[in-house]
C-alpha cells in the first residue's frame, strides 16, 4: 500500500519556521518528481512547490519564494519543506504529493497520483 505521511507541523508565531518531512513508503519514490500543496480554511488548495527525481530542479509558487525551500532525500525516501520568515497567510494545511514515473514537476494537483493527510501549519501574528 503507497503511503505519504506529512509531519512537521505545528503553532508558530510569525517570522519563525518549520520543516515539513514527508515519508513515502509501499514504493519507491526516486523516479517521482514530487510536490508540496496547502489548502487554507475556505480556499481552494494552492500549489507551493515542487522538485525533480534528483532534487536538482525545484520550482515555487510566488507566494513562497525565497522564503520556502523544497528538498528530498531519496536514500531515505522522505520529502521536505523548510518554511522560514512565516506570516499569517501561511497558515493551512500542508500536503505532500507524487507523480508516479514522471520527472516533469506540476503545478496542478490533478496531475498528481499520489498524496499525503496532510499537516496543520499555523501562524500567528
Amino acid at each position: 500500500q503507497v503511503q505519504l505521511v506529512e509531519s512537521g507541523g505545528g503553532l508558530v508565531q510569525a517570522g519563525a519556521s518549520l520543516r515539513l518531512s514527508c515519508a513515502a513508503s509501499g514504493r519507491t519514490f526516486n523516479r517521482d518528481a514530487m510536490g508540496w500543496f496547502r489548502q487554507a480554511p475556505g480556499k481552494e488548495r494552492e500549489f507551493v512547490a515542487s522538485i525533480s527525481w534528483s532534487g536538482s530542479g525545484t520550482y515555487y509558487a510566488d507566494s513562497v519564494k525565497g522564503r520556502f525551500t523544497i528538498s528530498r532525500d531519496n536514500a531515505k525516501n522522505v520529502l521536505y519543506l523548510q518554511l522560514n520568515s512565516l506570516k499569517p497567510e501561511d497558515t493551512a494545511v500542508y500536503y505532500c504529493a507524487a507523480r508516479a514515473g514522471s520527472n516533469y514537476m506540476r503545478t496542478q494537483g490533478a496531475e498528481y497520483d499520489y498524496w499525503g493527510q496532510g499537516t496543520q501549519v499555523t501562524v500567528s501574528s
